[in-house]
């Protein structure tokens, strides 16, 4: 199966760099939102962050015109009927998810392959709401999405040996490696990152270090190109709070526990790069000012 247009339901920052990402690839995109309006800002910001690589000498204004121009925003979900393969991008809600997968399996094509873009929830049962589990799978991206070079091709219990295939092709087309992984919860880059993150928050809520001390630490003493908490910052510490939550249900073990910090920081609003603050604070370009202790 060769993809030449993919779909995107959500247009947030995930789906704006996976639009980026596959129409820089040559590929065509059509982009769902929840309203013209949500459209509308979504394609600005792509622009917005084209005009950024562009200042940074990462693409030219050649290129930037080309991939907005691959790039189309639809209002009707039956739009996506042309894709051959459509992501879904929406926000970590397994019901929000669940519906649009149902949807999709109705409007698409029998043959087309749905893919999930979550970081923590099942594939399984996200399928299981349609009639073609086996042409379900999950493809995490992980963030920010033209930069990294992985992607997770997640396989649910249905999914086809010839869907895993043809998304692993996928990916290989967008320039990314494809790691194939079995369903479970977190699979391999979240499970293994939360812990991390929520280490990091503990030794700063007890006192031991400013934040400036523990990623500087962790950067400099183990080569890291970004310490823990600046990641936090950059994922939103309130999607780190609820992927912790949901591994902490599925498997509850204690390691998975939000940071009480983390808890508290969320109700007062710091919610990383998007708010201004986190455990550092940013400038409007998403530039740390280092600010001490949360």
């Amino acid at each position: 199966m060769t993809v030449r247009t993919v779909g995107i339901v959500g247009g947030g920052t995930m789906g704006q760099g996976i639009a980026i990402t596959c129409a820089a690839s040559g590929l065509d995109v059509l982009l769902r939102e929840r309203s013209p309006e949500q459209a509308a800002r979504s394609l600005e910001e792509i622009s917005h962050a084209l005009e950024k690589d562009i200042a940074k000498w990462r693409r030219t204004e050649s290129e930037k015109r080309a991939i907005l121009a691959r790039i189309r925003t639809v209002e009707a979900m039956e739009a996506l009927e042309a894709a051959h393969l459509v992501v879904e991008s929406v926000p970590e809600d397994l019901e929000l998810k669940a519906a649009i997968f149902e949807e999709l399996d109705r409007v698409c094509p029998p043959e087309d392959i749905l893919a999930t873009n979550t970081s923590t929830l099942s594939v399984t049962e996200i399928a299981a709401r349609t009639r073609r589990s086996d042409r379900v799978i999950g493809l995490h991206f992980l963030q920010p999405v033209p930069k990294v070079p992985l992607v997770e091709v997640v396989r649910g219990l249905g999914t086809s040996d010839q869907t895993f295939q043809a998304a692993l092709e996928f990916v290989r087309v967008l320039g990314k490696t494809g790691v194939e992984v079995f369903e479970y919860p977190g699979y391999v880059t979240t499970r293994v990152i939360l812990p991390f993150l929520n280490e990091a928050m503990h030794v700063v809520m007890e006192g031991v270090a400013t934040p400036e001390a523990v990623d500087t630490s962790m950067k400099l003493g183990y080569g890291l190109p970004v310490g823990p908490l600046a990641l936090a910052d950059r994922m939103g510490l309130d999607e780190v709070s609820r992927w912790m939550q949901y591994l902490f249900d599925e498997l509850g073990d204690l390691k998975y526990r939000p940071c009480p910090l983390l808890r508290k920081m969320i109700r007062a609003g710091r919610l990383g790069v998007k708010s201004g603050k986190g455990f550092f604070e940013y400038d409007a370009d998403g530039n740390a000012r280092p600010s001490g202790r949360p």
